[in-house]
């Protein structure tokens, strides 16, 4: 049977997979299993929810806060917020646990839950596990008294904005910055943060009608940013996502500056300033090779894990460490936050910026980034490609190749029928042949028999 959630909770096309019967099923067994079993005999367990602003956003929502209230938990309906905004507000208000209801930068129809334990923290398996095995069970059902309310949590956004506000090491003054908030979450509370902060703020995609969410905008768009900045005469542009847990920036030229070279930025701030715990980032193996290049010449060592946020964020704690994230933008701050958040990353972003005097783009020239080749390699079995003799040796004569100036990538995809080839070197030629090679051996090594 196929495990319903999936690398970030429960995510589908809305009114598909996820139906309002789902979203109550998932919210009465959340109950239990975040909320009762979580608190004293004869407490109410008190959540806190919120939505990114996509239409299906709507009766999701009040399908999860029925769910809620029907099995005895006193909901806090935030509205539309950012993810990193649902996590802070459960820590903040001391809730039991959180949902957020949104499909990051999924486009429009999809939708997703995730939810978020005591404190504001992730899932572990495990207990996503406990939810999806009591979907089949009679659901908790009290009645009269032992119903849960259900309130508007009025002040949501202004404490986020606040806590935001508390973080900065630097105030944003003389500042031009554009924004792009993707029609989604961040649309209100970005824009607000940064003019509270002292920048000058030009907004675009920031108009949510429910179903213009990341259409065109936002972080997997940036060609309006882009435009945008050189047209203002901006210092740099910001780009949410959907649910505003990722940040990508551009510079005053409307060259990309992606997460791995916000990372080396600011890791390289946060050592400076003696924060950044034993001199360690956290990153994926698909971060560039020239992030840890950068930063190792500085001193700082780069602990690699899986491809995800989450596998970040498992190691962040797991060893203490103050920063991590991905390519794709996603940055935690442990410090502030306990995922991945786009508008923390922005502002720390700009308040370095108006630290230094410095532009963006001398800022990021602190890393070189490498050339990087990736194919996806289809009809091939997935589970072979690690032990395979012949896949091995031809990744090692590959690695021999490019020696310190490159890499090579081997990965089944967790969520395609693909193995993933990704190589790096010195130049783009070289990546490309190198990786049309490996290529070419996954697939005849490892091709699947057809009938």
């Amino acid at each position: 049977m196929t495990r319903l959630f999936g690398t970030d909770g429960v995510r589908g096309l809305a009114n598909g997979l996820l139906d309002a019967q789902l979203a109550l099923k998932l919210s009465q067994a959340a109950a239990v299993v975040l909320g009762h079993r979580q608190v004293p005999d004869g407490t109410r367990p008190r959540a806190v929810v919120a939505r990114d602003p996509r239409i299906s956003g709507e009766f999701i929502s009040a399908a999860v806060c029925a769910g809620l209230a029907s099995a005895g938990v006193d909901v806090y309906d935030a509205g539309v917020l950012p993810t990193p905004a649902a996590a802070y507000l459960v820590a903040d208000l001391g809730a039991d646990f959180g949902v957020m209801i949104s499909a990051s930068h999924n486009p429009a129809p999809d939708n997703g839950i995730k939810f978020f334990a005591r404190g504001g923290q992730k899932l572990p398996d495990e207990v996503e596990d406990q939810i999806e095995a009591l979907l089949q069970a009679e659901p908790h059902r009290p009645t009269g008294a032992g119903v849960g309310h259900i309130q508007r949590f009025a002040d949501a956004e202004d404490r986020y904005i606040v806590h935001l506000l508390t973080t900065l090491p630097h105030r944003l003054d003389g500042l031009t910055v554009v924004l792009d908030c993707a029609n989604g979450a961040a649309s209100g509370c970005s824009p607000q943060v940064f003019k509270d902060a002292g920048a000058e703020v030009v907004v675009i995609g920031a108009d949510p009608d429910g179903i213009n969410i990341n259409d065109g905008v936002g972080s997997t768009h940036l060609e309006k940013l882009q435009a945008a900045v050189v047209e203002n005469g901006a210092d740099f542009g910001i780009a949410h996502d959907g649910d505003a847990d990722r940040c990508l920036a551009v510079d005053h030229e409307g060259t990309v500056v992606d997460g791995d070279q916000i990372m080396a930025i600011l890791g390289l701030a946060l050592k400076d300033a003696g924060k950044l715990r034993d001199n360690v980032l956290v990153a994926t193996v698909m971060s560039n090779l020239g992030l840890k290049l950068a930063l190792r010449d500085a001193g700082v060592t780069i602990r690699e894990t899986a491809v995800g946020d989450r596998y970040v964020l498992e190691e962040m704690r797991a060893g203490g460490y103050s920063l991590g994230g991905e390519q794709s933008g996603h940055v935690i701050f442990s410090d502030y936050a306990t995922t991945g958040d786009g508008v923390l990353t922005g502002l720390q972003l700009a308040a370095q910026v108006a630290r230094t005097g410095r532009t963006l783009k001398d800022l990021a020239s602190v890393m070189t980034r490498l050339p990087q080749v990736l194919i996806n390699v289809r009809g091939v079995d997935k589970a072979r490609v690690t032990a395979d003799d012949g896949v091995a040796a031809a990744v090692a004569a590959a690695e021999a190749e490019l020696g310190e100036t490159g890499r090579v990538l081997l990965r089944p995809s967790g969520t395609e029928p693909v193995v993933r080839v990704m190589v790096e070197a010195a130049d783009e030629a070289t990546a490309q042949a190198i990786a049309e090679r490996l290529a070419g051996v996954v697939q005849s090594q490892l091709a699947l028999e057809t009938a």
